[in-house]
């Protein structure tokens, strides 16, 4: 099975929560679906409802519901890419001009918003509890992540833990939520829906860990925002987190001293992502993400292999394979 296959076999449910995105998004405030239109129909994925759809699908639902809670987890996902370009300064996402970069700070923010009541209302129309309880709960720690995130930000004593630990938070929390929300659809029993929880957990922290290898590694045109951006903004990943646990005290003082600079140029961040590959950084956090997914496919084992659960795995592999 292929990433095409998948697509091929979901493509009615995936066509479905579109007509469903672009019915929720639309308001009397025509300010709100122009900048939604241009994040939302910038060229993602939508791996978070389509991992919903096949861990619904792989537990044995049925019905239409899928597609509401599908577009409630790309809103929750949208909103927080609005408010993350905000506070990261972003100049693109998915290789086009950034919102707040064209309508600014503000409406970015406000719009963020929406889409984040927004959800929050379809879910309650929706009105299953434990699905309510889920997603705000991945809401809220995807919030603290975050914010731990900018705590840490231009902070080189950062522990690997600690990196890991914001990961979960940020990204995987909402990627596990997708997938234990397809099994909650299904009213699948707590032991599958904990495996799909742990399988996404892992393939959401992978994925972040191969998103942040990228930074250092990808061509620009196909990574689909400016290389070295972690740099520019003071996040400490963990290619640099391995390098700075192996480096000489001098070259930490410069990494350092880099970080502290608003100016960062190319040549910059060329030199810092030589050091890290000096000190195995690259490899040593793609073999973390492959570790995370072998960990979140053996979450799996608990289910028969069938087209959804081969679809899951491809999905895992996928996330190795993306272009370096």
């Amino acid at each position: 099975m292929t990433i095409k296959d998948i697509l091929e076999l979901y493509k009615d449910d995936l066509q479905a929560v579109e007509d469903r995105l672009d019915t929720y998004y639309r308001s009397r405030i025509n300010l709100i679906p122009e900048i939604t239109d241009h994040i939302i129909h910038s060229g993602g994925k939508r791996i978070r409802p389509l991992l919903l759809i096949i861990a619904a699908d792989l537990c044995g639902y049925c019905g239409d519901r899928c597609y509401t809670i599908a577009a409630v987890m790309e809103f929750l996902h949208t909103a927080s890419l609005l408010h993350d370009d905000v506070i990261d300064h972003a100049e693109t996402r998915r290789g086009r001009t950034a919102a707040n970069r064209i309508w600014g700070n503000h409406a970015s923010v406000l719009v963020g918003d929406y889409l984040y009541s927004h959800a929050f209302k379809l879910m309650v129309d929706d009105g299953d509890p434990a699905v309510q309880k889920m997603l705000t709960q991945a809401a809220i720690i995807m919030v603290e992540g975050e914010t731990a995130q900018l705590a840490k930000c231009g902070d080189t004593a950062i522990a690997e833990a600690e990196y890991i630990s914001i990961v979960e938070r940020k990204t995987a929390i909402l990627i596990s939520a997708a997938c234990g929300a397809g099994a909650l659809l299904a009213h699948a029993p707590e032991a599958q829906v904990t495996a799909l929880n742990n399988f996404g957990l892992n393939l959401g922290v992978a994925f972040q860990v191969t998103d942040d290898t990228l930074d250092y590694v990808a061509a620009e045109e196909e990574f689909g925002k400016a290389i070295g951006m972690d740099l520019k903004e003071g996040k400490i990943t963990l290619p640099l987190i391995r390098a700075l646990a192996n480096c000489t005290p001098e070259e930490k003082a410069s990494v350092t001293d880099t970080l502290g600079r608003s100016d960062i140029t190319d040549d910059t961040v060329a030199a810092i992502r030589t050091l890290i590959e000096k000190h195995n950084g690259i490899e040593y956090a793609l073999t973390k993400a492959a570790n995370y997914i072998t960990e979140g496919k053996a979450a799996l084992d608990l289910f028969e292999d069938t087209a959804p659960k081969r679809a899951l795995v491809t999905i895992s592999d996928y996330i190795l394979k993306r272009r370096l």
